[in-house]
């Protein structure tokens, strides 16, 4: 108790303020990173579709994927700005100490966001000015410049969990940098597939979300049942494999980060046999509130066996482990994941058995349902993924080598504070404006379909936007009256 209090006492004021701050902004930026990362694949899915069937309903439904991830890219470029100076604002301690062993990381991702900014514009412009199938084409490097943007966060994330790829001098600074193991590090496999499955399965569910809750308003027509049917599909199928992938990621932090699994699964002292809580509260003197015990499970889950061994938190000092609440956090966050994956898993096998038993997807209003909170679940289960991984390293931020309270800023914790008000009113101005744009275009988008003949007339066809140039009205010719009726309106006055 003693070391605690002498810890908390040496923590600076503007330490919370920063910490808040980053939160809060990564876990508004990280909501967008589905979609960023997956949508150009699920789009060039369906675009491939379209040319190789000959669809023109897959080929709509491409085009409007393609103009949607066109603006989440646009607010991704504001979130995605403000991480980076927050990076070297709120943290310069461990930016200008360790930057240079793993700031390639960060490289790689500006290269990349640079290259899918470039893919991105040369996709839109193509819809209606290059030949089908070059233009397919060209897209196809759009979700490969995606996945080297999440190479170069994830290989950043993975060096601080596990550091590696340096030397220290005598005044303990970094020296003799190996740039191959400073990204490829013990953590590095496992966040990078379990992210980028994640991804996927997060934006496949979201999409086929929208068209769930159309095909729950009555929209029975082709349009919803593709625009549900192939991005649910790829979710589906990714389901399964990210629970294995997540087992494997899980047990990585058991043999890497032994403290940080004991704040994920709350074991307060190293043992065998132990037991797994779901859920429940860690207290400061190591007892559990709450939560359902399973006897033995976790050293069964760690090792494949009861007798394996985990580490407890108490194995290092109290200063160098999180705090009871964080480990509590981390669990949550942690359960939260994993029980939402396995329900997850029950609704693709529901898909499966329907699929396989009817060629057909299933009828069930309560599918639908299903269907339609899974994309919500996958966006709760990315914020968790995220806390479980920061949260649980407490209080290192660069894992056994820097602690968060040597990183942060001298800037005063009001300022912070202040700078953390300012940042909020900007995003909500900033998604709200992105929601707006989007509930436009379902708008547009929506009266084309339709078909309303008066609409349309203020309203261009869809078919002429986003991307392509408005069709002009011919002009009228001499000594005919206008189009519509004698007064020169659609159809005419009635």
């Amino acid at each position: 108790m003693l070391s605690t209090a002498i810890h908390l006492a040496a923590t600076p004021p503007q330490l919370l303020p920063a910490r808040e701050l980053m939160a809060f902004t990564l876990a508004s930026h990280i909501l967008l990173v589905p979609f960023g990362v997956a949508l150009p694949l699920i789009t060039l899915l369906m675009h491939h579709r379209a040319l190789r069937r000959n669809d023109p309903v897959a080929l709509k439904l491409a085009r409007r994927w393609s103009a949607v991830m066109a603006v989440q890219f646009a607010i991704g470029v504001v979130t995605g700005t403000v991480l980076s100076f927050e990076l070297g604002l709120l943290w310069p301690g461990m930016m200008g100490r360790w930057g240079d062993v793993f700031g390639l990381g960060f490289g790689i991702e500006a290269w990349a966001f640079f290259l899918e900014a470039v893919l991105i514009a040369i996709y839109l412009y193509g819809w209606r000015r290059l030949k089908p199938w070059t233009h397919f084409w060209l897209g196809v490097p759009l979700p490969l410049a995606a996945l080297m943007g999440a190479f170069g966060i994830i290989a950043a994330n993975a060096w601080m969990n596990t550091p590696q790829g340096f030397s220290l001098d005598a005044q303990g600074k970094p020296v003799d940098v190996d740039v191959q193991q400073a990204i490829f590090t013990p953590m590095f496999g496992p966040e990078y597939w379990h992210f980028v499955v994640a991804m996927l399965m997060t934006a496949g569910y979201v999409v086929a979300g929208v068209y769930a809750v159309g095909w729950l308003r009555g929209r029975r027509d082709r349009y919803h049942r593709l625009g549900f049917t192939v991005p649910f599909t790829v979710a589906a199928i990714l389901t399964p494999i990210q629970f294995m992938i997540g087992d494997s990621a899980a047990r990585a932090v058991f043999h890497k980060q032994p403290v940080k699994f004991a704040a994920m699964e709350i074991v307060w002292k190293t043992d065998t046999h132990v037991p797994e809580y779901m859920f429940g509260r860690l207290n400061s003197d190591g007892t559990i509130s709450g939560g359902l015990k399973i006897p033995q499970l976790d050293s069964i889950l760690a090792g494949f066996k009861p007798s394996t061994q985990v580490t407890g938190l108490t194995s290092v000092p109290a200063a160098d482990r999180p705090t009871a609440v964080q480990a509590t956090i981390a669990h949550w966050a942690f359960d939260i994941m994993v029980t939402v994956g396995s329900l997850l898993i029950l609704l693709a096998l529901w898909y499966a058995w329907s699929w396989l038993r009817n060629r057909d997807i299933p009828r069930s209003r309560w599918f639908f349902r299903c269907a339609a909170v899974a994309g919500a679940a996958c966006l709760v289960t990315v914020e968790c993924g995220w806390i479980t991984t920061e949260v649980g390293r407490q209080p290192w931020i660069v894992y056994n080598q820097m602690r968060v309270s040597e990183a942060v800023t001298d800037t005063r914790a009001e300022s912070l504070w202040a700078m953390l008000g300012i940042v909020i009113v900007v995003y909500v101005v900033v998604l709200g404006a992105f929601l707006a744009v989007i509930l436009k275009l379902r708008t547009r988008w929506r009266i084309a379909d339709e078909g309303i003949a008066a609409q349309r007339a203020v309203l261009p066809p869809e078919a002429d936007t986003p991307y392509g140039p408005r069709s002009e009205p011919e002009p009228a010719a001499a000594g005919t009256a206008p189009r519509g009726g004698s007064d020169g309106t659609p159809g005419g006055a009635s």
